[in-house]
């Protein structure tokens, strides 16, 4: 064994480990350092509150825009009889709609979709596959149609938000009774008989078939409010022009119309 003269360490013989003195400080990594306290836990930005249900579906109603030309048929199956052919755009040149009653799966668990048929007669309904129609849009309004009082209601929930007179079909040109919905909202028409805003549904007059796009029902505005209430037209629901603006405000496309 030799001592060595420099820095106090003793070198062993071959192989044997460097032996460093007691008072030298312990080896440490370049670079490393105490770690820094972690910072106390944040207030959370959001917190979920009670669930809560989501109430009654009682006055909800369902529908979707149809995204491309589609049959419709009388079973959820691909070879039910057609009883109607559902375009993707309406005669006015805007998407064409349907309210979903229901839904259900054929054989290969394909989804199918029961809706209300713009079509005579009036009231039919037909299967189409889903995935002819785009995303369900949800409505809580229901517009109701009273002939012989010659009035219409605007219902929200359940509850009437807008009672209005209305003009109706005159003699020989009854305004169609039924189920139909709201089609799409037109304001292109502006014009002395269709007023400032109108609306098409899914309704067809019996006595219209020959009119430009088959005779659709509209609900409209006049410049002629003297005419309402009345049975002034050719099955068309007239209402005054402040009046059919008050409706604007307050019912979407895809609202449930029943004429009684």
């Amino acid at each position: 064994m030799r001592r060595a003269a420099a820095a106090g360490a003793v070198v062993l013989a071959a192989g044997a480990a460097l032996l460093v003195p007691r008072s030298s400080p312990a080896p440490m990594h370049p670079g490393a350092a105490a770690a820094p306290a972690l910072p106390p836990p944040v207030t959370p930005a959001f917190t979920p509150g009670t669930p809560r249900g989501l109430g009654s579906l009682r006055d909800v109603a369902r529908w979707a825009p149809v995204d491309h030309a589609a049959p419709a048929r009388a079973a959820p199956a691909a070879g039910a009889p057609v009883v109607a052919r559902l375009a993707r755009g309406t005669p006015e040149g805007t998407r064409n709609a349907v309210v979903v009653l229901r839904t259900a799966t054929d054989v290969r668990g394909r989804p199918w979709a029961l809706v209300r048929l713009p079509v005579l007669p009036n009231g039919s309904t037909g299967w189409i596959r889903r995935t002819a129609l785009g995303g369900y849009g949800i409505v809580r309004t229901h517009f109701v149609v009273d002939l012989t009082r010659m009035e219409a209601t605007l219902e929200r929930a359940g509850r009437p938000v807008l009672r209005v007179p209305v003009g109706v079909g005159a003699p020989g040109w009854e305004t169609p009774t039924g189920e139909f919905y709201v089609r799409n909202r037109l304001t292109r028409y502006r014009s002395p008989v269709y007023g400032p805003i109108a609306f098409g549904t899914s309704a067809r007059s019996p006595h219209a078939t020959d009119w430009p796009a088959g005779g659709f029902v509209g609900i409209h505005g006049t410049d002629r409010p003297d005419l309402v209430p009345g049975r002034v037209s050719h099955g068309c629901i007239r209402m005054r022009n402040a009046d059919i603006r008050a409706l604007a405000r307050r019912m979407p496309v895809g609202t449930p119309v029943v004429i009684r």
